[in-house]
């Protein structure tokens, strides 16, 4: 089972990933995670990507995927995975699915969690991050015991630059030029799926889980 995660930033695409995850026994794989992963371990895939971050550059596509089929070919995704955070754009789906198609196998499902634009805004800039532990919270769903401070380690909670409104509009504004065609693409191939990511955390989950089935 290859799942693809899509929606808009906010959308709580990651959280429905773990839980896809911990209930499926299949790896949450994040292209984040990856490359942080292979350049922490000095690998061949890790110093090229570094190089093109060090100079502030996008990774190229090719190599992108390059490291993401070196993770997915390790034992623990044999029965599947979940990507989170990739791909982003219809190049990168191209040249997803030509490798995976190389390798005899195809993705099974795009769930798209939609959320509409409004209520992104809305949940996003009322996060609130602890730059000493770095545990979340939320001013509205899941506020600290003490406003403003972390229940964890007892610093004070900052607004992180990526939450601030007008960050989170530009965000969308990429979102909808270069990602969202994705949903049309994989549409085009059958496997898209939608929930609706405006309800609870548990109801979206429960409706990815009768679209995976058992």
């Amino acid at each position: 089972m290859k799942i693809i995660m899509l929606g808009a930033p906010g959308a709580g695409k990651g959280t429905q990933a773990r839980r896809i995850a911990g209930e499926y026994g299949i790896p949450h794989i994040s292209t984040g995670d990856i490359f942080r992963a292979n350049i922490k371990d000095q690998t061949e895939l890790g110093m090229e990507a570094k190089s093109y971050m060090d100079k502030g550059q996008l990774v190229p596509d090719e190599l992108t995927v390059k490291i993401l089929l070196d993770r997915v070919a390790k034992d623990d995704c044999k029965n599947g995975y979940v990507l989170d955070g990739y791909p982003r754009t219809i190049p990168q789906a191209e040249v997803l699915d030509k490798a995976v198609t190389e390798l005899g196998e195809k993705i099974d499902y795009a769930i798209n969690v939609d959320v509409p634009d409004e209520n992104i805004v809305r949940r996003m800039s009322g996060r609130r991050s602890c730059p000493g532990c770095g545990a979340t919270f939320h001013i509205e769903h899941m506020p600290p015991k003490k406003e403003g401070i972390c229940d964890t380690c007892g610093k004070e909670l900052v607004i992180r630059d990526d939450d601030r409104p007008e960050t989170v509009q530009n965000r969308l504004k990429v979102y909808h030029e270069q990602t969202q065609p994705l949903i049309e693409y994989y549409n085009k191939q059958g496997i898209v799926k939608e929930v609706d990511g405006t309800k609870d955390p548990e109801a979206v989950f429960n409706a990815i889980k009768d679209i995976l089935g058992a």
